[in-house]
Parts: C-alpha cells; structure tokens; sequence
C-alpha cells in the first residue's frame, strides 16, 4: 500500500520568533519513504534539524513578523496490516523490563497516574494477562470519553479527563497510558498520522492522530483507545511520555494559527503525486 501524507500549516507572528517543529516523520519510518520527506516554507526559511532525546526528529527555525506556512507533501509505503494484537501473557515484572522502559512507568505532565492508582488497581487488578488487562483498560476509556473538538484544551491531563469525560484522542491516550502505568505496564504516547482508511470516512476535519504503545512480551505494541480496534495505516511522527514530548509546534513568542490542514489518504494503484 502506498499513503500520500503531508499538511499545510499558516501561522501568522507579530515578531520575529524562534519555533521548534516537530512534523517530520519518526526516524524509524524514514526507509518506507517513496518520496522526499521535506518541510517547505512560504516565505522560504532556513532550517536545521536534530534528533531529541526520544529519537524523534525536530526542526529549528526563526520565523520572521508576519505570515509563515509550512507544508509538506510526501509518499510512504505501509504494509496495509492492521495493528498487531499483543499475545496474552503474563505481564513482565518490572525487575525483568529493559533499563530504556522504565521511563514510561512514572507519572509524567499529562499522565498524572499518581492519582489514579487506587482506582486503577480496584478495576483492573483481577484481570489476568497483559493483553487482556490493557484491552480492559483501553474498553474503559473509549466508554468513559465523549469525543469532541470543541471541548479540547491544551492544559487537560488524565485524572481531569477521568473527571470530565470528554476530549480529543490526546485525551484519550492520556488516561489510558496512566492507567497502564498505574499496573506497572510501560506505556509511551504516539503522534502521527491515521487516516481513514479501510474505515467509514470521520466526519471530523483531518487532523494529526494521538495513540499510545505498551510494553508487553519484550516489545512494544500499538494500542488506540479512542477507535479502539486495530487500524490501517498509522505514521509515527513522534514517541515519547506524554503529548508535551511531542508538540506539533513550539513558539518562543506569538504564533497564531491561521490554517491547519492535514492530509493522509491512500494511493490508488498505478497513481503518483
């Protein structure tokens, strides 16, 4: 399967102002790539980019006063596989789990797990299987979230969406990876792009996609608990302990977004860009 992905991004600074961007796909997908993974800029900018602490790639540049758009446009080849279903096994004690995963069990910004643990452990303690427990977890958050755009705020973590029972698939990642962490299961948030494929087309305007992996059977396995069901076709953008690792966008002053569009849509046979 080939997808064909990219954005556009139209911000609008009163000064100048230096941004972090973090829209190039993650390094571990760069040798599916059909065609050059490049972020283009109106008015054409200078750019850098380096690999953060998480292994995800990030770009510097300096925005002058007034409007700036970001795009890009590529090709990616993807298996057309679902996502992999974990095996049942009995989850890995901590002792046996490598040094680099251990990371994702402490309560971070937005997966305060600290708070949830009481609760996590008086749901979710009896279910045997780690599989099991974290599909527990994700049947959990997909019925106790309402989704919805206009309800989403910057500042909401897991224990507020517990409480509120709204947001975006941010939030829904959110309260599941705190859960997971609450039953010493590793769990990191994901960004990227998921399109509607092998699906009914979303209603919603396409938007970068939010979900979380888990570390089960020596391995880490994609987990969704806002669809919650396998997809077709996710690309990772960034990995990391919540969704403030792995921000779109940073600004070092005023950046007000004009125009946001995203798109990722499978390539018929035979068709290029």
């Amino acid at each position: 399967m080939i997808i064909q992905a990219g954005f556009d991004i139209a911000l609008q600074c009163p000064a100048q102002t230096p941004m972090l961007l973090q829209l190039n796909i993650h390094p571990s997908r760069e040798a599916d790539l059909l065609s050059p993974d490049v972020i283009a800029s109106d008015p054409s900018l200078p750019m850098r980019s380096y690999l953060d602490l998480f292994g995800n790639r990030v770009t510097r540049v300096e925005v002058p006063p007034g409007l700036v758009t970001f795009s890009n446009r590529f090709l990616i080849h993807d298996s057309g596989q679902l996502d992999e279903t974990p095996p049942d096994t009995e989850l890995t004690p901590i002792a046996g789990l490598p040094d680099e995963t251990l990371l994702f069990l402490a309560s971070s910004r937005y997966c305060d797990s600290d708070k949830l643990a009481d609760f996590a452990w008086s749901t979710f303690g009896a279910i045997a299987g780690g599989h099991r427990r974290v599909q527990a977890i994700c049947d959990f958050v997909h019925s106790k979230i309402r989704f919805s755009y206009p309800d989403a705020r910057p500042t909401r973590c897991a224990s507020d969406s517990m409480q509120e029972g709204v947001g975006v698939c941010r939030d829904f990642a959110h309260l599941a990876i705190a859960l997971c962490r609450c039953m010493n299961i590793p769990a990191r948030y994901c960004t990227g792009y998921l399109g509607d494929i092998g699906v009914p087309i979303d209603v919603n305007p396409m938007d970068f996609s939010g979900w979380f992996e888990v570390f089960l059977d020596g391995r880490w396995y994609t987990m969704d608990a806002r669809h919650n069901h396998p997809r077709i076709g996710r690309i990772v953008i960034g990995r990391g302990r919540d969704a403030a690792d792995v921000p779109i966008s940073t600004a070092f002053g005023v950046a007000k977004l004009v125009r946001f569009e995203v798109t990722t849509d499978e390539v018929a046979a035979g068709r290029v860009l």
